[in-house]
């Protein structure tokens, strides 16, 4: 089984965080990670930078960038003016996003449902007319901070309208990390019907602990795309309360254990993830950069536990 891991940790990675980094050292982040194997990267957003001064600067992020073949480095937009900014840019493919409750719909993005879905079909043909792929994500599709929970019917609805408006790939994401599994066995087999045929992802954050678990249930159901940030950086702005995605290099622990292939190599993963903490000044939440991986007991692993015994540590199974 294959899948493919978009890391956003350059965009929703540090939309929120307190400090605002330089165009500069953005597009070093996205150079690591394409250094890792990562395949797509968002590599910036394209939005009012006095509503979100981390993303200010989207154009120098790209002018920056050391391209590498093979990799998709994707621009998020919100309206048609960040569709003609990304493509100037020179944005591989546009990420678009909208939320499918109204109260989140006008604090993040000043419309309603409504008229955010009538923009992303506008969208969608405009970057279509360029040559550009879409992936859509429908936000707050698990649940939304201010009126609650979502109809699973709603998702499904918009899902089936996007699709139709010509999305090549849609993503249900949980934007404050509230979803559980039973949410992921009931929105992505509808989701996927509706799709007729493209690919359906999550975007999964890890606030209450549940993203990982989610992960495990979208594979069983299907989901062929996850996005995740290095070192589990995230969170929205224009949500109370929503901390980080799933971690990157995590996620590729997971998704090595369980035999999906996805092409990143892991330690890389774990060392742009130390680097980035050293640059940011703090620990991320991610938590492989804490553990490492695990070094399978067997040929050549005695040195390793020797080691780990050395610093006190018991080594279960080891004799």
């Amino acid at each position: 089984m294959q899948v493919t891991v978009c890391d956003v940790g350059p965009r929703d990675g540090l939309q929120n965080w307190p400090e605002t980094l330089s165009p500069p050292v953005r597009a070093d982040l996205c150079d690591r990670l394409a250094a890792t194997g990562v395949p797509r990267i968002e590599a910036a957003s394209f939005v009012n930078p006095v509503r979100v001064p981390q993303m200010a600067g989207g154009e120098e992020v790209f002018a920056n960038l050391a391209r590498q073949p093979g990799v998709a480095y994707a621009g998020l937009v919100l309206n048609e003016r960040g569709l003609e900014r990304a493509v100037a840019a020179g944005v591989d493919e546009i990420h678009l996003a909208y939320p499918l409750s109204d109260t989140f719909s006008e604090r993040n993005q000043g419309m309603t449902v409504a008229a955010a879905a009538q923009a992303a079909e506008r969208i969608i043909g405009g970057a279509h007319d360029v040559g550009l792929r879409v992936v859509l994500g429908l936000a707050t599709a698990f649940g939304c901070p201010f009126e609650g929970p979502v109809d699973p019917g709603l998702v499904g609805e918009h899902v089936a309208r996007m699709a139709a408006a010509g999305a090549d790939e849609v993503m249900l994401a949980d934007t404050i990390g509230v979803g559980v599994p039973a949410q992921v066995r009931r929105l992505l087999p509808d989701a996927l019907n509706q799709a007729g045929g493209r690919p359906v992802g999550l975007h999964l954050h890890n606030t209450r602990n549940t993203g990982y678990a989610n992960v495990i249930t979208g594979l069983e159901h299907g989901a062929t795309v996850f996005d995740a940030s290095i070192g589990g950086l995230g969170g929205c702005p224009f949500a109370p309360g929503a901390t980080g995605n799933i971690a990157t290099e995590d996620l590729v622990y997971l998704l090595d254990g369980e035999g999906v292939d996805t092409g990143l190599n892991l330690e890389a993963l774990i060392g742009v993830s130390e680097w980035l903490s050293g640059v940011l000044g703090r620990e991320l939440p991610g938590l492989l950069g804490r553990a490492g991986p695990f070094v399978a007991l067997g040929a050549g692993a005695s040195e390793h536990v020797e080691a780990v015994r050395a610093h006190g540590m018991h080594v279960t199974g080891a004799s």
